[in-house]
């Protein structure tokens, strides 16, 4: 018996060392992750494609794995858009706006189904209190739950309308001292100079600096988002969520994508 527990006690401490070895080897320990509502759409019109679903918490699997601590914004596109579906219905932005909030809490209630799947220990810390099926949003809170080493899903944008799901991923990744904020994007491999789904001649940036990014007037992440992320030296890497093993590549240094601010 208790050479038994001498032997768990042991692969628990060469474990830990393990684990800190790995950690040691990353670029980023603590990052903020960005998925679009369409990037879980897939090929379809609406709604989430349960393969993509999967990937995407296999690959959270993988980065909690080697040590990362992971917060995660999911958007809600993929269900309703505030400003295109608005207009259509006749609804003003705020309310439209408030119904993409709840739109977020569904997809996130759904990635966190599909981490337990994955025995991946996740909670779910909306901006808008919904006591039965999430944790109200409390700053240290969510700190505390990434130190213990479990997935945390903001959903509810920033709790109020007229801001996107970006300017709630940049200011979360503020709040939680985040290093690095990653833009999970869908079929599309980083931030180019015009539309590469419509130009065959855009040019793809492997760094650009935040100021570039405003100057230029370039789409792939909100004006607001950027300042954020500027004004709190964190680096935004821009991807394409289906390459393999993206992330883990991003963590380890690699090229991926494109490096917004930050160091090159």
């Amino acid at each position: 018996m208790k050479l038994s527990l001498i032997l768990v006690l042991i692969n628990v401490i060469h474990f830990k060392k393990e684990n800190k070895l790995i950690m040691s080897n990353l670029k980023y320990k603590r990052i903020l992750l960005k998925i679009s509502g369409e990037a879980l759409m897939n090929e379809q019109s609406f709604g989430i494609d349960p393969e993509t679903i999967n990937e995407v918490a296999q690959q959270i699997k993988k980065v909690k794995d080697m040590g990362a601590e992971i917060a995660v914004v999911v958007g809600g596109g993929n269900i309703f858009r505030g400003v295109q579906n608005s207009a259509k219905l006749g609804m003003d932005q705020a309310s439209a706006d408030y119904v993409g909030m709840l739109a977020t809490t569904m997809n996130a209630l759904v990635l966190q189904g599909v981490l337990k799947q994955y025995n991946v220990s996740t909670r779910v810390l909306n901006a808008i209190k919904m006591d039965q099926i999430a944790e109200p949003y409390i700053r240290f809170r969510a700190i505390r739950h990434l130190e213990k080493g479990r997935v945390v899903i903001f959903a509810g944008g920033t709790g109020n309308p007229f801001f996107t799901t970006d300017t709630a991923a940049a200011l979360r990744a503020s709040e939680i001292n985040a290093e690095v904020m990653l833009m999970a994007k869908n079929k599309v491999d980083g931030v180019y100079d015009k539309d590469p789904r419509k130009h065959n001649d855009a040019h793809k940036f492997e760094y650009i600096s935040y100021d570039d990014i405003i100057k230029k007037d370039l789409k792939v992440i909100d004006t607001s988002a950027i300042s954020l992320c500027k004004n709190n030296n964190i680096p935004v890497v821009v991807f394409d969520f289906a390459s393999k093993d993206s992330i883990e590549k991003i963590l380890k240094g690699e090229q991926e994508g494109t490096l917004i601010g930050g160091e090159k």
